[in-house]
C-alpha cells in the first residue's frame, strides 16, 4: 500500500484536532532506522517479547501476584494487558487507576514493558466492558441495530455520546500515565480491540442508514486522486459499479456485503481515531488498531465486518490517521500471508495475539528475521507460563526457548534489520516439507526433520497430530558468516547463490552461549552433529534448551 505525498497532506487534513504535534523524544516512540521501523524506549531500539493476557486476568491484582514469576519464566519483556472502561470509570466522571498503578508497579518490579489495551466501546465486536451507567442508558448510547430493528450488545459507532464518552476517560487514563510514569514502563496503547459488526455486514440503525446514503468527502478526493492505491478487490467492485466518485455507498461501490464491510470500516475509522487524538493530546504513546483475520470463504458478517483488515487499508489509513499502525491477530495456519499483509513500507509489523505453544517460537523467529517486526506476542501467555508437568521434567516452556535466544540477540537483531542482514524460513503445513530462502551470497533450504510432518499410520476418522512448525533465523555477521536460530526440528543446507564455486561447504558450526554478558563457544560441531560437514541439525522445542549457532561457510568444486 504505497501513499504519494497527497495523501499524507490529505490525512493531515482530515486528522482529529492534536494530530499534528511533535514528538517528544523522550517517550516510547517509532523511528524509521534504515529498512526497518523500530519502536524506540530510553533512547535506543527495543524488541518487544511480549505476551497477552487472557482477557480478564488483569482485572485483579491479587490474581495478577501470582502470575508475575510465572512470566518471567517465559523470558517476556513486554506484556500486554487490557485496561477496562467499566473499572477505570465506574461512576461517570469518577476515576479509579488501581489497576492501572499495580500493573505499571508489577512490571517494574519483574522487569517488564507494557502495552496496554484499551478495552473501551469494544472488545471483539461486543461493548461487554463499557461501564454499567454506559450499557443502561440505551437513549443516550444507542447500539448497533440488526435488520429487524433488533438491538445488539455493540455501541453504535455512530453514536457521537459514545465516542466522546469513550475519548475523556481514555485521555483520563493517558494524562495519569504521563502524571506517573516517568520510567517508560509503558510504551504503547491498542485502541479498542478487534472492532467490527457479526451477524450482519453492518449497521442497520437510524443514523447508520443516513450516513449510508452519502460518500463522505475525503473519499471522494480520495478516489479521484488515489483509486490506484484501492485493494484489487475493492478497485473491482468500484469499477463494476461505474467508477463513481460520489452517491450512496451502494451507488459507488456496488450493492454488495463487501459495501457494508467498507461503510462500516470508514465509521470504525473515524470514531477510533477520535478517541486515539483524545488520548494522544494527553500523552503521545504509539497507538494502534487491531483485527480479527477472515477465515477461508468467510462473508462480512461472518467475520468481523469493518475491522482493519488488508482489503480495507486504505479507508483505515485515511479515515483514522492518528493511529500509528495496524496490527493483526493472527491464529490461522497462513501465518507467514497474514503477517505479510500487516508488514509493508508504511505499516510496520507488530503481532499483539498469536497462536502459542509449540507454533509461537516459529512465527516469532519469522516475524523478527524475515519482515521486520519489532514486537511479537502469543496470547493467553499465563497458560504458556503454567508450571505443569512439562516444567517439572525440567522441560522448557515452548515459546520460552525461543524467547530466550532472541533476548540474547535482541541489540544484533535489531542493528542487523535497519541494515538488511537479516532473514528468516518458516516451514508452516503438512504439505509444505521445506523452506528456502536467498541470502548472504546462499541459497539456505531448510528441511523438516524424518517424522515431523504428521505422516504415519492412524486410526481411520482420527485427525493427524499437529504439524510441528520449523523456523530458521539467520543473521549475517560476515561474508561467509552467520548467526542462526532455530525453532522445531530439521536440517538446513547451504548452496551458492552468487558466480564462483559451485559448491557450499561448511568451515566449522559452534554452538554458542551467552552468560555475563559475553559470548562463548559450548560445542564444535563438524562430526555426525552436521552430517559431516554437510547440513547444520537444529533441535529446539519444549524439551529443547535453545542453542545459537555460528556458522562459517566456503566454497569449493
Amino acid at each position: 500500500m504505497k501513499r504519494s505525498c497527497c495523501w499524507l497532506i490529505l490525512a493531515l487534513c482530515v486528522a482529529c484536532p492534536g494530530f499534528a504535534q511533535t514528538r517528544d523524544n523522550a517517550i516510547p516512540h517509532l523511528e524509521k532506522r534504515g529498512k526497518a521501523t523500530q519502536l524506540i524506549v530510553d533512547g535506543k531500539p527495543f524488541l518487544a517479547l511480549g505476551g497477552e493476557l487472557r482477557n480478564s486476568s488483569a482485572s485483579s491484582l491479587s490474581y495478577m501476584d501470582a502470575l508475575w514469576p510465572r512470566l518471567e519464566a517465559v523470558h517476556l519483556n513486554t506484556l500486554l494487558a487490557p485496561v477496562y472502561w467499566e473499572l477505570l470509570e465506574p461512576e461517570a466522571g469518577k476515576f479509579d487507576f488501581t489497576l492501572v498503578d499495580g500493573l505499571i508497579r508489577g512490571a517494574r518490579q519483574h522487569q517488564m514493558r507494557l502495552v496496554f489495551l484499551w478495552f473501551g466501546s469494544w472488545k471483539n465486536t461486543y461493548s461487554s466492558y463499557v461501564p454499567a451507567w454506559v450499557k443502561r442508558d440505551l437513549d443516550r448510547f444507542p447500539r448497533v441495530q440488526l435488520l429487524d430493528g433488533r438491538s445488539t450488545e455493540r455501541l453504535s459507532p455512530f453514536c457521537a455520546a459514545c465516542r466522546d464518552a469513550d475519548a475523556r476517560a481514555f485521555a483520563a487514563l493517558m494524562a495519569h500515565i504521563r502524571q506517573i510514569d516517568n520510567e517508560q514502563t509503558v510504551v504503547m496503547i491498542q485502541v479498542e480491540n478487534e472492532v467490527g459488526v457479526i451477524p450482519e455486514s453492518r449497521d442497520h440503525s437510524a443514523a447508520a442508514e443516513a450516513a449510508f446514503k452519502t460518500l463522505p468527502g475525503e473519499l471522494t478526493q480520495f478516489l479521484r486522486q488515489h483509486s490506484d492505491q484501492l485493494d484489487p478487490e475493492v478497485r473491482s467492485a468500484w469499477e463494476a459499479a461505474g467508477k463513481k466518485v460520489q452517491g450512496t455507498w451502494a451507488d459507488v461501490f456496488g450493492n454488495a456485503p463487501l459495501t457494508d464491510d467498507l461503510f462500516m470500516a470508514w465509521h470504525y475509522a473515524r470514531y477510533i481515531s477520535a478517541v486515539t487524538a483524545a488520548g494522544k493530546r494527553e500523552h503521545p504513546l504509539p497507538m494502534f488498531a487491531n483485527a480479527a483475520l477472515i477465515r477461508m470463504n468467510y462473508a462480512p458478517g461472518q467475520y468481523n465486518s469493518g475491522g482493519p483488515l488488508p482489503h480495507s487499508f486504505p479507508l483505515w489509513r485515511l479515515g483514522a490517521p492518528n493511529l500509528d499502525f495496524l496490527s493483526p491477530d493472527i491464529y490461522f495456519d497462513a501465518f507467514a500471508a497474514w503477517a505479510a499483509k500487516y508488514s509493508t513500507p508504511d505499516n510496520p509489523l507488530f503481532i499483539p495475539e498469536a497462536v502459542g505453544r509449540d507454533a509461537a517460537g516459529a512465527n516469532a523467529l519469522f516475524s523478527f528475521g524475515q519482515l521486520n517486526a519489532f514486537g511479537f506476542s502469543p496470547f493467553a501467555i499465563e497458560e504458556e507460563a503454567d508450571p505443569g508437568p512439562e516444567r517439572q521434567r525440567g522441560g522448557q516452556i515452548p515459546v520460552a526457548s525461543s524467547y530466550l535466544a532472541l533476548s540474547h540477540l535482541a541489540p544484533t537483531i535489531l542493528e542487523k534489520q535497519s541494515s538488511g542482514d537479516i532473514a528468516a524460513v518458516l516451514v508452516e503445513t503438512e504439505e509444505q516439507r521445506f523452506g528456502r530462502i536467498t541470502f548472504g551470497g546462499y541459497t539456505m533450504t531448510v528441511n523438516r526433520s524424518a517424522g515431523a510432518t504428521g505422516d504415519g499410520a492412524r486410526a481411520p476418522g482420527q485427525a493427524p497430530p499437529q504439524v510441528p512448525r520449523l523456523a530458521a533465523l539467520f543473521i549475517r555477521v560476515a561474508p561467509d558468516e552467520f548467526t542462526v536460530i532455530g525453532s522445531g526440528r530439521g536440517t538446513i543446507s547451504f548452496a551458492p547463490a552468487t558466480p564462483g564455486a559451485p559448491i557450499a561447504g561448511i568451515v566449522s558450526i559452534d554452538e554458542e552461549t551467552f552468560a555475563n554478558g559475553k559470548w562463548s563457544m559450548a560445542r564444535r560441531l563438524n562430526g555426525d552433529e552436521n552430517g559431516q560437514g554437510q547440513v547444520l541439525r537444529i533441535s529446539s522445542g519444549s524439551s529443547d534448551p535453545p542453542t545459537i549457532y555460528h556458522v562459517k561457510l566456503y566454497r569449493y568444486r
